[in-house]
């Protein structure tokens, strides 16, 4: 596990398997995505060390059903009666457990990358869901956070913006390696995605989170503009 200060509110906490975002107010701790299974004690250290308490965590975000993203919700979300799980109506039955979210549509070109990751990602346990999100939602944390509906990496795939902040939370439908911003790979609907890039593309952010790779900490709408022109 890594903790990085993207903002003095903002911490990335990086697993083997993706990452994961904590929002810090005054009086609460809000965590977008929970990496993957097992990593309840490496977020439970991340949070005393910015000097917080694990008891402080209110609610939980899930950007989609995936387990790099879900793994420990069930196990962080036992920690104590306050926390909150928020996930998206259409994904909430996945994370549930009721059903079992589909496979995702490879091009040639990411089904080795698919081959050599996916296996080695532990299955996530089921997960309750407190209250299923749809776009536009409004959520009380950092001043304001909007949901965002951004389908087609999952079918209920959502982003968050927080306005006040000029920060966006992408999810998987946004990724950013070695410095080169693209669509996020292993999508059930690509040309979904791509739209839903093109919606990304539209808010006013100078800070994005993305699911896999470094945060784009200036500038952020021009890059995803950038991106999503080019992407097709």
């Amino acid at each position: 596990m890594q903790i990085t200060e993207v903002l003095p509110s903002l911490h990335r906490i990086s697993f083997d398997h993706g990452q994961a975002y904590l929002w810090s107010d005054p009086d609460a701790l809000t965590l977008i995505d929970t990496g993957h299974r097992g990593s309840g004690a490496e977020i439970d250290a991340a949070i005393r060390h910015i000097g917080r308490d694990p008891g402080q965590l209110s609610r939980i975000i899930l950007t989609h059903w995936h387990p790099d993203h879900v793994g420990s919700a069930a196990e962080i979300a036992d920690w104590h009666d306050g926390v909150t799980v928020f996930a998206s109506a259409a994904d909430t039955p996945v994370i549930r457990g009721d059903q079992q979210g589909p496979a995702p549509v490879l091009p040639e070109s990411e089904r080795a990358l698919y081959e050599r990751i996916v296996p080695g990602v532990p299955a996530a346990p089921p997960v309750r869901v407190d209250r299923e999100l749809v776009d536009g939602d409004l959520l009380d944390f950092a001043g304001g956070a909007a949901v965002i509906a951004v389908p087609g990496h999952t079918e209920g795939s959502i982003a968050i913006h927080l306005p006040v902040h000029r920060v966006l939370f992408t999810g998987d439908t946004v990724a950013n390696v070695d410095d080169v911003t693209t669509l996020g790979v292993f999508n059930v609907d690509r040309a979904q995605a791509i739209r839903s890039l093109h919606t990304l593309a539209g808010f006013d952010a100078d800070v994005i989170l993305v699911g896999h790779g470094e945060p784009i900490t200036a500038d952020g709408a021009a890059r995803l503009r950038k991106t999503a022109a080019a992407t097709d």
